[in-house]
């Protein structure tokens, strides 16, 4: 983990890997976020930056990687995976949220992007099988139920595309 983070940074920060930042741009290069549709979400979610710039430091980095490991628990997963897609950090899963994951899975372009009546059948639809208290939106525990439920996202590390 140390030889790829000191990888990414430029030869004359090399020596200092340990006190310096990871800039985000180097981290989206990473093979693993270059395809993920949530990688500047993932960015945001991991780094401890007060500049609000998603730069990591070495310990962010870490983090980030440990979670993605296949040695991670499904729920540390499912915990990292609920707060990259609270897009707006409110602690729950709103018809907001929702879109926005919706969007980020289809894509936005034109060919891809479901029509109004599309993505409030689905947004509904989501809400139905897991919004257990009723309240309209997803909170954590909700989104833990629903992902111990499905086999695939403990299989494919449920951050992973």
């Amino acid at each position: 983990a140390y030889k790829r983070f000191s990888e990414l940074l430029p030869k004359e920060e090399r020596e200092n890997a340990c006190s310096v930042r990871l800039p985000k741009s180097q981290i989206l290069t990473l093979p693993e976020l270059r395809a993920n549709p949530f990688r500047h979400r993932i960015c945001q979610v991991f780094s401890t930056s007060e500049y609000g710039d998603d730069s990591m430091s070495f310990e962010d980095f870490l983090d980030m990687l440990s979670v993605f490991s296949d040695s991670a628990t499904s729920d540390v997963k499912s915990h990292y995976a609920f707060r990259i897609f609270d897009f707006d950090d409110d602690g729950t899963l709103s018809r907001k949220d929702l879109e926005k994951l919706v969007n980020c899975l289809t894509g936005q372009g034109e060919e891809s992007q479901l029509s109004n009546a599309e993505m409030e059948q689905l947004i509904q639809n989501i809400l139905e099988e897991s919004d257990i208290d009723k309240d309209g939106t997803i909170n954590l525990s909700e989104f833990q139920h629903i992902v111990s439920r499905s086999p695939d996202f403990a299989r494919c590390g449920g951050l992973q595309r």
